[in-house]
């Protein structure tokens, strides 16, 4: 079915829009009632459709002015500064080799990876991004002995062993690894005695060990005698205080953060860069146009992240379940769409704290729709403004998808973190996968993408595009609790790094 003209859900002030709400050039302002005004707005081929602007391709006023905006932010020559942010803590490659050779390392690493009913490795992404640390460690002559936890297991659960890892964890390094059955005790504390240098032992899964997410004193020292350094690679649980990333740093020394090989403005370059870099780099000093994309199916999980973007992106579009609760707030009607109702509020604070930061906050124009959420449901594109009874919003729409990557075509710095729809289902994943396309294309320009975590990396991974974003974020809940100006236990228990000078 054909999509229907977009209603105008930019965001942005309409010609009745007051002068001191026009100085806000990029921003999103309450649309109260679905107005005739704005209902059916036609609108021309202008250079600031572009930016996704719809209303200020109505207003040529608002248009002069997003133009200056856009030029005040990107530049005389279209591109903010670029800004450098150095870690605070001490690095593995602030170690030497007189440092590590011959010693016992602990690497608290996030191997985490999915698995199918048969016990094989779904996704290796987790695996390949802590196999830098170790070859650093191991070329230098290390005894590492490799950490970390697999699901939620409820004590000793073998479908939860990390022993299906091993032979990926051989085939990367490039020689075989040995596997303990057990993370503590004589019998573990045998293998790390026989342990050569350039060796990896893997432990076996620590969340076995009731005492693990306790933050147990006495759990930690077992693990930390085991060993003279410690090294935390493991950004996906650093949001967490357990034995294993908070506990061991009180009895090893130094304890310093591992890092990841990164491709930097799509060339290999031989830079250490890490999570913390990309992700606290992106938010404090961005190349801008600055862009945010977040997704996901409620409002109240992305909330701090929300605000926390609110305070330094130029454009921050809005995607996945979580838009309904915002059509709703402003009074349009949603049928069955998944809503929260105790947030609107929140979503009309949010809307208002966009416009007061001169911030351009995008919702999608149309979506798709089901009259059941299954991926055999029937399906249909209708205006955002236009969802009948009974049926549920799945997926952004394909004027979305067409005003949504305008928009980062003006970027130069685009973090995702959500999908736009029910991505799980091939007929609803077609918003996902656009944006997952575009951003990849953005990168190939020389546009900053780095993808949040979560549901974000598996999209990408999906599509086949993972490869070519800027940076992969490994954690899940550190990248949103990190991108929400929180610290992380993990991070806070690390070696500070020795001041230099900038």
């Amino acid at each position: 079915m054909a999509a229907a003209a977009p209603t105008s859900l930019s965001l942005l002030p309409s010609s009745s829009s007051s002068s001191s709400a026009r100085r806000n050039v990029a921003t999103a302002a309450a649309v109260s009632s679905p107005s005739p005004s704005w209902r059916g707005l036609a609108l021309k081929a202008s250079p600031i459709r572009r930016l996704g602007f719809s209303a200020a391709a109505a207003d040529p006023l608002l248009a002069l002015q997003v133009a200056g905006r856009v030029r005040e932010v990107a530049g005389a020559a279209g591109r903010g500064p670029r800004g450098v942010v150095s870690m605070a803590k001490k690095s593995v490659g602030d170690l030497t080799e007189a440092d590590l050779k011959g010693k016992k390392v602990f690497v608290r690493a996030d191997l985490n990876v999915p698995l199918d009913e048969n016990q094989n490795i779904t996704d290796d992404t987790r695996i390949r991004a802590a196999i830098p640390t170790i070859k650093h460690l191991t070329g230098k002559g290390a005894k590492v002995i490799l950490s970390s936890h697999l699901g939620r297991p409820k004590g000793v659960t073998p479908k939860f062993s990390l022993s299906p890892l091993v032979a990926r964890l051989s085939e990367l390094l490039g020689f075989k690894i040995v596997k303990a059955d057990d993370c503590i005790g004589p019998e573990v504390e045998k293998l790390v005695a026989s342990l050569p240098e350039g060796g990896v032992l893997l432990l076996e899964n620590v969340r076995f060990y009731k005492e693990e997410e306790k933050n147990d004193p006495e759990f930690a020292k077992k693990l930390a005698s085991l060993a003279e350094l410690y090294v935390n690679d493991a950004f996906g649980t650093a949001h967490r205080a357990h034995a294993s990333t908070e506990g061991v740093t009180k009895f090893l020394k130094p304890s310093v953060a591992g890092f990841l090989l990164q491709k930097v403005e799509n060339e290999f370059a031989p830079l250490l860069q890490t999570e913390l870099d990309y992700l606290v780099g992106a938010v404090s000093s961005p190349k801008r146009p600055f862009a945010a994309i977040v997704g996901g199916s409620k409002v109240s999980s992305k909330i701090g992240v929300i605000e926390s973007l609110l305070e330094t992106v130029d454009i921050l579009l809005l995607g996945g379940g979580m838009i309904f609760t915002f059509y709703k707030a402003q009074g349009l009607s949603v049928g069955s769409s998944l809503v929260e109702e105790d947030k609107l509020d929140l979503a009309t604070s949010l809307i208002a704290k966009a416009k007061a930061k001169g911030v351009s906050l995008l919702l999608p124009s149309d979506v798709v729709i089901a009259d059941k959420f299954a991926p055999d449901a029937n399906s249909q594109i209708v205006p955002s403004s236009a969802i009948p009874d009974g049926w549920m919003g799945l997926d952004i729409g394909p004027d979305s998808v067409k005003a949504f990557s305008d928009a980062l075509e003006t970027t130069q710095t685009v973090i995702w973190n959500g999908p736009m729809g029910v991505f799980e289902f091939d007929k609803f994943a077609v918003g996902t996968e656009a944006i997952a396309k575009k951003l990849a294309e953005l990168s190939g320009k020389g546009v900053t993408t780095i993808i949040g975590g979560g549901d974000s990396v598996a999209a990408v991974e999906k599509v086949g595009v993972a490869d070519v974003m800027s940076h992969i974020s490994t954690g899940g809940g550190a990248s949103l609790e990190l991108l929400e100006g929180k610290e992380l236990p993990g991070v806070l228990a690390l070696d500070e790094a020795v001041p230099v000078a900038a």
